[in-house]
């Protein structure tokens, strides 16, 4: 049975911590996994604790919405980090229906792998990544959308910052788009399976967190 928590952290922006993280996805993942509780000595602590994060920044006091498996572990974030609470989102996953609309939030990492040219050595056939914008970001979130078990109606795009520690430039895939809209339920169980597990690549830094509301 699926199951999830979601927690809302109203951030303070007077905390140097909270400062430290907003400049650096990498930093805001470690903190927020103080949260997962996970098998010690699991090979995948993120997967294992079910966590996904999406940070808003458009509200006058920014919010972070992070998605665990099990109830969170509120006391291991730093003291007055921001203000916490948490919903179970396990009867709404169990009640997701078919025909039912909704709207829907989701920041992804919108992005392909290029075949690799046939000259290329075995070791790098898959070729490299690349990020999408614009009508192929689009284009993909239609695609990842219908295999999540939802048939979209509307979708808006806004491209969202992705943050790197000082120094360390941004890979060429390391790009965040933020899709809003409504759409129509066909698919409830791979829907449930999406929201659970997330969508797409960097589940760890801020993309994936798909979140509905009734339309």
């Amino acid at each position: 049975m699926h199951r999830a928590r979601l927690t809302r952290i109203r951030l303070n922006l007077a905390h140097p911590a909270v400062r430290r993280d907003l400049a650096d996805y990498v930093g805001l993942h470690k903190t927020l996994m103080r949260l997962a509780t996970h098998d010690p000595g699991c090979p995948h602590p993120r997967r294992d604790a079910g966590l996904l994060f999406r940070l808003e920044t458009d509200h006058k006091i920014p919010l972070l919405f992070v998605q665990t498996k099990d109830e969170p572990e509120l006391d291991g974030l730093p003291r007055g980090y921001g203000a916490t609470d948490t919903i179970d989102l396990t009867p709404v996953l169990q009640h997701l229906d078919t025909s039912m609309r909704v709207r829907y939030r989701i920041t992804a990492n919108a992005s392909v792998r290029t075949p690799a040219p046939h000259s290329a050595p075995a070791s790098a056939r898959r070729g490299p990544v690349i990020a999408l914008d614009g009508p192929d970001a689009l284009a993909w979130w239609h695609r990842r959308a219908t295999r999540a078990g939802l048939t979209l109606e509307t979708a808006t795009l806004q491209p969202r910052p992705y943050r790197r520690p000082r120094g360390a430039g941004p890979g060429p895939h390391h790009r965040l788009t933020q899709f809003d809209g409504t759409a129509l339920i066909t698919d409830a169980h791979a829907l449930a399976g999406a929201l659970v597990h997330g969508i797409g690549r960097g589940l760890s830094y801020g993309a994936g967190l798909l979140s509905l509301a009734p339309a």
